[in-house]
């Protein structure tokens, strides 16, 4: 038979198997017939979620007890490999079926079990699962309002920036009630524009102001994208609103100021309207996302992921699983390897804002000034030891050179 079946005595002997049983279990004929079932496979010492002897032994009892068959749903098991073959644990998920093989008298003179190996099909879903997870904690991370919907625009996701800006709880905010955080005067642009990106599959984006907890409306900039599979089938919506209100009354003040600024202060706001519309909000959920973003492993502070923003804005120097010393080693004397040396001791935020750097060039190392606005966040298992870095921003460089030419402009008049 091609299947995984053995054949137990009711006080739990191996009779005999399939070949296939004996292939899957790394064991011959000769060392399981005769043996004690448990005995011959037992818990994987080295990791107590595999410890599930007692759940498989209290499945034969119910099949002895009730003489019905009895169905084991996934179950890990470790497998321990031969002395031959390194020795250790392999990994296993099975599911499994006992069942009864009745004598005249109705007594259980047999157990078969037929397993099937499910490993593969488990670990790809703890790895889906352990991707998911890293998505949601950097959407909750980010400084952006991220929200998610299905191809006909039903609402399936809220990052927790939601709940800190509205004051309202997510699950409250789902189905339509996220939109009437919208000014009144807004919701109907809105929702005229979100139709039509719905309908043509297209990109949208539009201004509107959104309330807040303490009952305020800031201008925000919402944009949302399609995403599609490589056969070009429509899969969901991501979308983002950025808070752009400061941005906005800086350049109505302007405006009305001046009319001499008119022409700067158009450039101030087309360029940051250019800045956002560049930016690919989460598409590809992180390594298109439209801030720079890396992960950084270890006290040595490696790469272990980079996006395309952050790839740029060092060159597109070779990067992944190198140090930030190594990569960049202008910023030694710069002072930020310290700062991520004290984040990753204290485990404490670092926030900056509008902060100068100095970047040297691949090809002519000479040094560039730019200015960063970002984050670093410290990264914790699930003991709560922390074991690497986030870091996350944006070149704000155009923007400040702006304000201070506005600055200049304002101090000459």
């Amino acid at each position: 038979m091609p299947d995984t079946v053995v054949i137990l005595t009711p006080d739990l002997k191996i009779l005999d198997a399939t070949d296939e049983y004996y292939r899957i279990t790394m064991r011959t004929r000769e060392e399981l017939v005769g043996q004690d079932f448990l005995d011959s496979f037992p818990d994987n010492p080295d990791d107590p979620s595999s410890r599930n002897a007692f759940l498989l032994r209290k499945s034969l009892e119910k099949v002895l007890e009730t003489k019905q068959p009895d169905r084991l749903e996934v179950l890990r098991y470790d497998i321990p490999r031969p002395a031959s073959a390194g020795g250790g644990y392999d990994v296993r998920f099975w599911e499994a079926i006992h069942a009864p093989i009745p004598d005249e008298k109705g007594n259980v003179s047999y157990i078969i079990q037929k397993t099937s190996d499910v490993t593969e099909r488990e670990l790809s879903k703890h790895a889906l699962a352990l991707e998911e997870s890293k998505f949601r904690f950097m959407a909750d991370a980010m400084p952006q309002l991220i929200f998610t919907t299905n191809p006909e625009g039903k609402l399936t996701y809220l990052n927790q920036r939601w709940e800190q800006y509205t004051g309202e709880p997510i699950t409250n905010l789902f189905g339509d009630k996220w939109q009437e955080t919208i000014h009144p005067e807004d919701q109907g642009a809105f929702a005229a524009k979100w139709k039509e990106a719905l309908q043509q599959g297209t990109e949208m984006q539009a201004e509107l102001r959104q309330r807040d907890k303490n009952g305020n409306y800031r201008w925000h900039l919402c944009r949302s994208m399609p995403m599609h599979t490589e056969q070009g089938e429509l899969t969901m919506w991501v979308g983002s609103y950025t808070d752009i209100h400061d941005t906005r009354n800086l350049v109505m003040e302007l405006l009305a100021t001046n009319e001499q600024m008119v022409a700067l202060s158009d450039q101030v706001h087309h360029s940051f309207l250019k800045a956002e519309a560049e930016r690919k909000v989460m598409e590809q959920l992180i390594l298109k996302a439209p801030f720079f973003c890396c992960i950084l492993k270890g006290p040595e502070h490696r790469y272990e992921l980079v996006n395309e923003n952050y790839q740029k804005l060092i060159y597109n120097r070779d990067s992944v699983g190198k140090t930030v010393a190594e990569v960049i080693p202008e910023v030694v004397e710069q002072g930020f390897i310290q700062i991520l040396d004290k984040v990753y001791t204290t485990g404490e935020d670092f926030l900056a804002e509008a902060v100068p750097i100095k970047l040297a060039q691949v090809n002519t190392n000479e040094l560039q000034q730019y200015y960063l606005t970002f984050i670093y966040q410290a990264l914790r298992d699930e003991n709560g030891n922390i074991h690497g870095i986030l870091v996350f921003g944006y070149d704000v460089s155009d923007q400040e050179r702006y304000r201070q030419k506005l600055q200049d402009l304002e101090l000459s008049q």
